[in-house]
């Protein structure tokens, strides 16, 4: 049996694969969870690690929630209604937790449809590209429920309150033309070269010093939900630090001297 996803590192660039196209890669199951939990932990702490790459096996980006067990009364639903609600907090929604912890930043390489929590995972990422194949739909109100794993709070935060509303009123699908019309993405490509364009905008961010990327990931994380004098403390904070660092020095001196910067990470 394959593991659920697949964790790659080439140079400093992971690429996570959802591995399990024969449920078009659904993202409810424990296993599933675990393995995005932990890949973000260990991203946490290996700092050779600079940016990361998510997308899915197959034809699928995700669709979500399965579906089948929802109508075979089992899955994140299955029980008494007190153990639904503690199904979502120890199941799925330990994922936009966990990707909110995630210090590097991660790009969406949208491969296909993004369904449900599908979509919401896609959202939970700092960047997103798609393939001219991407489809797109907040569908949870298409089988009478909500979104359990936090896609009311993700989707306004990349789409807007207005736009953010129409998909989870309607549940209607958005074909890759209109996703980066609204700002859900930043780039359609041709499906063939999705993971390539992607790899490129990885090696432009993994360019950069690593410590000051994952602080200034967390500062724009956290600007979107604290006062500014809040953040501009956090700023000074990091900024501290930021200073200390090898990597500054170094670039600073690259800059003088006009040449190409060699970060170390330190």
């Amino acid at each position: 049996m394959n593991a659920p996803l697949d964790y790659a590192q080439d140079g400093a660039i992971v690429t996570l694969t959802l591995n399990a196209p024969e449920m078009r890669n659904a993202i409810s199951g424990d296993d599933m969870i675990d393995a995005l939990e932990a890949a973000c932990d260990r991203l946490n702490a290996d700092m050779s690690a600079r940016v990361a790459i998510l997308t899915g096996a197959g034809s699928a980006f995700s669709s979500g929630g399965n579906v089948k067990k929802m109508h075979d009364g089992g899955g994140l639903g299955g029980g008494l209604p007190a153990q639904t609600r503690r199904n979502y907090k120890l199941g799925i929604q330990r994922i936009p937790l966990a990707f909110d912890r995630l210090e590097v930043p991660i790009i969406a390489a949208v491969n296909g449809p993004a369904i449900g929590a599908g979509c919401d995972l896609a959202c939970m990422c700092d960047m997103r590209i798609a393939g001219e194949s991407a489809r797109f739909a907040e569908s949870f109100v298409k089988l009478g429920i909500i979104p359990g794993d936090g896609g009311a709070w993700l989707l306004p935060r990349v789409v807007g309150y207005s736009k953010a509303c129409e998909m989870a009123f309607t549940g209607d699908m958005l074909g890759a033309a209109e996703a980066l019309a609204c700002g859900l993405v930043s780039k359609v490509v041709p499906d063939a070269e999705l993971m390539a364009e992607t790899r490129k905008l990885a090696e432009r961010i993994a360019a950069n010093p690593p410590h000051a990327v994952r602080m200034t990931k967390r500062l724009i994380r956290e600007g979107r939900h604290v006062q500014l004098g809040s953040l501009l403390e956090l700023s000074a904070a990091m900024q501290s630090l930021a200073h200390a660092t090898a990597d500054h020095k170094e670039a600073v001196a690259a800059f003088l001297e006009k040449r190409k910067p060699q970060f170390g990470g330190t």
